[in-house]
């Protein structure tokens, strides 16, 4: 997420009142995930783990609870809580505008595109020519639709990320500041559910076609001319690439890459990334050849277990 104009280091450490390291006047364009992060931009950070990886990464401020060395050319912001301190960004730079109207007068819809009746199309939201959107879809603040797109009943495009910190008193949200990208000639089916990034875009590619009850994750990449069947879960910040089949109740955990014209074959659990150009099974998932020698041998267990017993 880029800011609207260019801020110094003092002002963003005045925004959540906490010290920093840096000159006052140290550029400040925007704010990312570290997946995501370009030059110019905070990324935060709260767990040792991780202090290497974002001081290391192409974020030039980081946002981070303990006072370290700072890489040359960066700066730091020192907070008791930068999960905090990053929601209280998000929420400056991109606060929640309610509506009242079903279709935000901001919203921007291109020629002979349909739009049926209870759909909810929100502020700066822009939807390409020759688009037809059933009933009772719920379009969020900053979509952006490509030409050609369809999209069926009760489908929610830019629901806030499944991102939470285990606190004491509860759980809390990471507050989600991205966007949701469709583009041309996509087709998605009744009841998905496609969340916005948390600060990035979540991106469906140009001609795939998604049938009905998918839920995809903040941040995540479908590629181009994807097939994606019923009842699939794709997690968060995951890269689908071109030509990839999801059959049925194929599930996903997060932050995995699924290699170009992979076939994942229905109820799968892809546990770990894979590679394009196979065809996998099962879970944990494995190449379906494999898998299925795997259970012709199984089943040849009993018979070896009489064999010994004579022996």
């Amino acid at each position: 997420m880029k800011f609207p104009k260019l801020h110094s280091l003092k002002e963003i450490a005045q925004l959540i009142q906490c010290d920093y390291i840096g000159d006052d006047d140290f550029p400040v364009l925007g704010m990312n995930e570290i997946h995501v992060v370009t030059p110019g931009d905070i990324v935060f950070v709260d767990h040792p783990k991780y202090y290497d990886k974002a001081l290391q990464s192409a974020a030039t401020v980081v946002l981070i609870n303990k006072k370290v060395d700072c890489p040359e050319g960066k700066a730091l912001l020192i907070s008791d809580d930068p999960f905090r301190d990053f929601n209280v960004l998000t929420r400056h730079f991109k606060p929640f505008q309610s509506a009242n109207v079903s279709i935000s007068p901001t919203a921007s819809i291109g020629e002979n595109t349909i739009i049926q009746p209870n759909c909810f199309i929100g502020h700066h939201v822009t939807i390409g020519k020759n688009c037809t959107i059933h009933s009772n879809v719920s379009i969020y603040d900053d979509t952006v639709i490509g030409d050609n797109v369809t999209i069926h009943a009760g489908t929610v495009l830019g629901g806030s990320a499944f991102y939470y910190k285990k606190r004491p008193e509860g759980y809390d949200q990471l507050v989600s500041g991205g966007r949701v990208i469709i583009e041309n000639n996509v087709h998605i089916g009744a009841l998905c559910s496609i969340d916005k990034g948390v600060t990035g875009d979540t991106t469906i590619g140009e001609g795939s076609k998604l049938d009905n009850q998918i839920q995809v994750g903040h941040d995540t990449i479908i590629g181009k001319n994807c097939l994606i069947a019923s009842q699939t879960g794709i997690a968060g910040c995951c890269i689908v690439e071109d030509g990839v089949t999801l059959w049925g109740q194929v599930g996903t955990t997060s932050g995995i890459t699924i290699g170009e014209n992979a076939v994942v074959l229905g109820q799968a659990g892809v546990t770990k990334s894979i590679s394009g150009n196979k065809t996998y099974s099962g879970t944990p998932i494995n190449e379906a050849r494999a898998k299925l020698k795997e259970i012709a041998t199984l089943r040849k267990l009993p018979e070896l277990i009489e064999q010994l017993k004579k022996k």
